[in-house]
């Protein structure tokens, strides 16, 4: 597999295996030889020749899998077997299914419709047009159709380490992948999680959503009462971006909920706050600071602030934390208001593990 420009190895996606899988079943249903190895052409444009293992047949079958490979990415999938079987139907047609470990849609909002297998549209794309060349190569004139179903084996036991419970995908796991390709600690795999949790929301009728980047603002709210923290989205430093989707969906009101540490950075229009986009925690408050006119000398410590909840007591022993949170919020509440473009409401509220709500 190549590397990307970080030097990291590439993997390929649950449907880039599940695609894989099921032209050898349709080509070995159809010629009755053995099939060892496939080339696709993912979507992402790059080619893999995906090994084929643990072959069976049945009077009107194949079954075949291919092992899962996530490069350099932690993926949880990495390593276990994407197994399709072929068989010949009377319907014509490419007809897809889930079989055992593959998740079923439950709640209306994700990729597939509620009561289908969660093997999302690009994925059945590919298995799609993969069974159809096969199809066509082996001569096009079987009566009838083809119907392929996946199987996970270990996706019911390892589901349970996923978001699909929470978005309503029971039964096993997702048959994913946009690209084909899985990306070491792709963004877009994180933003279409938050996506998908949005949808879900909006899909059963709720018209505002609470958005925290991690834990600590889950913590924060099982303090408060009359608080569904179980509806609230991780949204980790995509900020901006949840922002976006949640209008985009049609939301009314978003809710952010976050320690300092991590929001004090929206106060400078910052709105991907992973430090190696940008850090800016200490310059941010030292500005907030200079505009309540504190001494240089108290600024200056909180510059060489180690971490925010250092600088936050700095400023209570100056006598200023009240008067910096103060223009901090109209800070944030500018930017908030200039990323939400009169699209939706966004409000924010702030946090110190030591001085609570800011």
């Amino acid at each position: 597999m190549p590397v990307n420009g970080q030097g990291l190895r590439l993997g390929y996606t649950t449907g880039s295996c599940a695609a894989a899988a099921a032209s050898a079943a349709t080509k070995m249903l159809f010629t009755g030889g053995d099939v060892e190895q496939v080339r696709l052409l993912t979507p992402k444009g790059i080619e893999l020749f995906l090994d084929i293992d643990h072959i069976s047949r049945g009077e009107n079958n194949v079954r075949c899998g291919v092992q899962k490979y996530a490069g350099d990415d932690p993926d949880i999938t990495d390593g276990i077997y994407i197994y399709a079987v072929a068989e010949r139907v009377e319907t014509p047609g490419v007809q897809i299914e889930g079989g055992v470990g593959v998740g079923h849609v439950t709640r209306p909002g994700l990729d597939q419709p509620v009561g289908q297998a969660a093997i999302n549209r690009v994925p059945r794309q590919m298995i799609t047009q993969e069974v159809g060349r096969v199809i066509k190569e082996c001569g096009g004139h079987s009566p009838g159709g083809i119907r392929i179903t996946i199987e996970i084996p270990e996706g019911i036991r390892l589901a349970e380490k996923t978001f699909n419970p929470r978005l309503g995908i029971e039964g096993g796991l997702s048959v994913l992948g946009t690209s084909g390709i899985v990306e070491p600690m792709s963004e877009e795999a994180i933003k279409e999680t938050i996506r998908a949790q949005l949808s879900v929301r909006r899909a059963e009728g709720h018209r505002d959503v609470i958005l925290v980047p991690g834990n600590y603002g889950l913590d924060f709210l099982r303090k408060r009462e009359g608080i569904d923290v179980d509806a609230a989205v991780k949204c980790s430093n995509f900020i901006g971006d949840a922002i976006d989707m949640a209008a985009v969906l049609g939301f009314a009101e978003v809710l952010l909920v976050g320690n300092i540490g991590k929001l004090v950075k929206l106060s400078g229009g910052i709105f991907q706050t992973h430090s190696k986009q940008a850090d800016a925690r200490m310059e941010l408050l030292a500005a907030a600071g200079l505009r309540t006119k504190a001494p240089r000398e108290l600024l200056l410590r909180v510059l060489d602030a180690v971490t925010t909840e250092d600088a936050l007591s700095i400023l209570d022993e100056g006598g200023y934390l009240e008067a910096v949170m103060g223009v901090v919020k109209e800070r944030i509440a500018f930017y908030l208001g200039m990323r939400a473009a009169k699209r939706i409401r966004v409000r924010a509220i702030v946090f110190s593990s030591v001085y609570g709500e800011l």
